[in-house]
């Protein structure tokens, strides 16, 4: 992709690993209920990734259509396979959230490889020297059948068992042409989040979509009134000339959306025609760690931060990994309210203390697997 904004080598992976590394293959393996993406040198070498919660739907997918791909290729030249493998048997005909969903689960097992074999985190491995260890988080939640004094408490639990300083809730209905979750839902509820959580607490709000340029821009200034910071998805996310328009009518809150997108014409055109303020692509959705770090650099071009979306438990390890070293990173990262206080079994240290957490340390991904697991582990 020679002459694109994005085409230029990102990471020095063949400094860091300064022998090849032959890939022999990439499965999905399940042990139990548990799944696994792993990556295997033809030394023997092995690394694992933790796909996000589309495994079994898209087995087949990632299994005709991706994995074969990189079976040969040096693993240190991901960069290269994650172009290829779109041209790949013409998989560009099938490009998309599933497509890279499939390809960032290559990607993260391969890493995790490298990351081992050079017993090097992969923040390390990527970025070189840490920018930041420590992640300072805000707590979301997806519900919208609560009722604002339920959120409310919710949010209050949470913030004092993780020492959060931020918060984000559900405005709308999602993706439902104007209608609340429930009548005047949303204008209760941010009046009672500033009310109760005070003005210490960062308020973000997310509408997934809910309206149309008029009903958005008011909603938006609703906002701006309680001193909401964050305002995602006014418009349906294909929508980019609405949510333009509602970009630029508000001027005291950001607009942030792109947790849907996967081109990088399109953030092209979203950040060079400043359709938001923030982009938020999810590493899983995106592709992985090479994509998202190219929508980062766009975006810092243009001066504007990048927060990934990230409301799966697989999908935080690549949040934190990728914070580290990114520059433009917004003030908060995301951690789901359903998460506290509930070790997981691929990582149970991923709690947050003080509001923040901590970047792993380990080898590659810092994946903590049970021995037991993995010998138990079998291709799907």
């Amino acid at each position: 992709m020679p002459g694109l904004a994005w085409a230029e080598r990102l990471f020095g992976l063949h400094a860091a690993v300064t022998a090849p590394v032959k890939l022999r293959k990439i499965e999905l393996v399940a042990s139990g209920a548990k799944i696994l993406v792993r990556a295997v040198s033809v030394d023997g070498d092995a690394g694992y990734a933790v796909p996000n919660q589309h495994a079994i739907a898209m087995q087949s997918l990632f299994k005709e259509r991706v994995a074969p791909y990189f079976a040969g290729k040096d693993a240190r030249d991901i960069e290269a396979s994650i172009d290829g493998v779109y041209l790949h048997e013409s998989n560009y005909k099938l490009v998309g959230l599933p497509f890279w969903i499939a390809v960032s689960w290559a990607e993260f097992a391969v890493l995790d490889l490298l990351g081992r074999i050079a017993r090097q985190p992969v923040a390390t491995l990527l970025g070189g020297k840490a920018l930041r260890r420590k992640i300072p988080m805000y707590l979301s939640s997806t519900d919208r059948a609560s009722t604002p004094d339920e959120e409310i408490t919710r949010f209050e639990e949470g913030l004092a068992r993780t020492g959060a300083r931020a918060v984000k809730f559900k405005v709308g209905g999602r993706m439902s042409g104007n209608a609340d979750a429930s009548p005047g839902r949303s204008e209760k509820l941010v009046a009672l989040a500033r009310k109760r959580l005070g003005n210490g607490i960062t308020l973000y709000a997310d509408a997934n979509g809910s309206f149309d340029v008029k009903q958005g821009i008011e909603m938006g200034r609703m906002l701006e009134d309680h001193g909401v910071a964050i305002y995602e998805e006014p418009c349906p996310f294909e929508d980019y000339a609405a949510t333009r328009r509602v970009t630029e009518a508000l001027g005291k809150i950001k607009v942030a959306g792109g947790e849907q997108d996967t081109s990088l014409y399109r953030y092209q055109e979203i950040i060079r025609d400043r359709v938001l303020d923030m982009v938020q692509p999810d590493l899983s959705y995106n592709g992985g760690f090479v994509r998202t770090t190219r929508v980062a650099r766009l975006a810092a071009a243009a001066k504007m931060d990048i927060s990934p979306h990230c409301p799966q438990a697989s999908t935080m390890l690549y949040t934190l990994h990728f914070g580290a070293f990114t520059p433009n990173l917004g003030a908060f990262q995301e951690f789901h309210v359903q998460h506290i206080g509930k070790p997981l079994w691929f990582a149970p240290d991923l709690r947050p203390d003080k509001g923040e957490l901590t970047v792993p340390t380990g080898p590659g991904l810092g994946l903590e697997l049970e021995p037991s697991v993995l010998k138990a582990a079998t291709p799907v």
